[in-house]
């Protein structure tokens, strides 16, 4: 089901200005504030693609763009409005997409090489609503700024994926004693062009690996990937960083030790095994796989900067929320910078790791300027901190809450 995403009482403006103090990282637009009269703020640079939403581009080689927050009001992600990221280039489009063949070896009883044709017939199709987050989400609230492309909360979408469990062609293979972990390969080409080592490649441990939510798709929303969302057919492994979630599939090695594949070492999707100083250069022996996914709540509705027309005095709000391997316990909501909350009504999943909505009637006791937080809370009692937390050198794990301006006028 498709939200509306409008309502008779707001409209839209500019965020124009200056001066926010507080927690001023939690916002993606750099502290700016509603104003009258100030020149407008120069915004993002907005993707021009076939197919897509006009998202926000923070990369163009390799191309990476992100879902502005109201843009992720659907219940089910549209793929158009799908974030982009990439570590190379595209691979050019197969002629015959149902030859396309994925090879299954290492640490097999029988290795395994399938055609996409034959994958889909051998074995049980199923579909899902799954989460699919980039392991950088959040990176531009830290402080001072980490390596890497600086995004807000938009690295992040649920649609639906159609697939094979990952796990049930893993048990046709038939998985030795000495199976611990898997690494991924897809045929990007780097971005220098190199089509004979992998741009990225990345893996997990058997246990994710055989979680009956980690699949091999070859759709989305029920219709073919598209070629920049990994077709003809990807990895989708929920709750866990998207890099893992290897597009233009063409292997995967069962391995007898942690993958070590690019991607895979270093400062790479790893996160400090105890708090460092930030802006330090950090010591990656010191640094531990980035795993599940933090809490997040992203507020989808109303967009931030809205104004709302003279006389508003309730504002009903909305948002999603997911927390990696795990579920959302509760979504807090605050009008007056964190003195009081109030629980938001919480959805539960279409699935497990599926996001979750959130919704609440928000009480604006006169006009003026308001900031609305959201602060969610997951089934293990971890919350979002008030600021990014466990700086790293890459900015991996960044969830503050989330932070909305509206402005109701006189």
């Amino acid at each position: 089901m498709k939200s509306s995403g409008t309502n008779d009482t707001s409209r839209r403006s500019v965020l124009m200005g200056v001066g926010m103090a507080t927690i001023g990282a939690a916002l993606p637009l750099g502290g700016e504030a509603l104003a009258q009269g100030a020149p407008a703020a120069k915004g993002p640079k907005l993707l021009e693609m076939e197919g897509k939403a006009k998202l926000a581009v923070l990369g163009d080689k390799p191309l990476v763009a992100e879902t502005q927050a109201e843009l992720m009001d659907d219940d089910v992600t549209p793929t158009d409005k799908l974030f982009v990221r990439n570590n190379g280039q595209v691979p050019e489009l197969t002629a015959d997409p149902k030859a396309w063949k994925i090879k299954v070896d290492g640490e097999v009883n029988t290795p395994i090489e399938i055609t996409l044709g034959d994958l889909t017939s051998r074995f049980p199709n199923v579909t899902y609503q799954l989460m699919l987050e980039c392991g950088g989400n959040g990176r531009s609230f830290f402080t001072p700024e980490a390596r890497g492309n600086q995004w807000t909360n938009g690295g992040a979408g649920c649609p639906q994926w159609t697939g094979v469990r990952l796990a049930d062609v893993l048990k046709a293979a038939g998985l030795k004693s000495s199976a611990i972990y898997t690494g991924h390969y897809g045929t990007d080409p780097t971005l220098a062009g190199e089509t004979n080592k992998p741009t990225i490649s990345r893996g997990m441990p058997i246990a994710k690996a055989m979680e009956e939510h980690t699949l091999i798709a070859f759709k989305i929303n029920g219709k073919d990937l598209p070629l920049i969302h990994g077709a003809p057919v990807r990895l989708v492994v929920p709750g866990w960083a998207g890099s893992l979630s290897t597009k233009w599939l063409s292997r995967i090695w069962v391995r007898d030790k942690e993958h070590d594949g690019p991607g895979m070492g270093g400062f790479s999707y790893r996160t400090p095994r105890k708090p460092i100083v930030p802006g330090s250069k950090g010591d990656d022996k010191d640094m531990a796989i980035l795993e599940s996914m933090p809490v997040r709540s992203v507020i989808t509705f109303p967009a931030d900067g809205t104004r709302l027309a003279a006389g508003t005095r309730k504002l009903d709000l909305r948002g999603h929320a997911w927390a990696g391997d795990w579920d959302i316990k509760t979504v807090d909501i605050s009008t007056d910078y964190g003195v009081t909350w109030k629980s938001a009504k919480v959805s539960p999943p279409a699935n497990k790791f599926a996001w979750q909505r959130f919704a609440a009637a928000i009480d604006l006791p006169s006009a003026g300027y308001y900031e609305v937080w959201a602060k969610a809370t997951d089934s293990k009692g971890m919350t979002q901190p008030f600021t990014a937390a466990n700086w790293n050198p890459q900015g991996y794990g960044a969830n503050p809450l989330n932070r909305i301006r509206v402005l109701v006028e006189s």
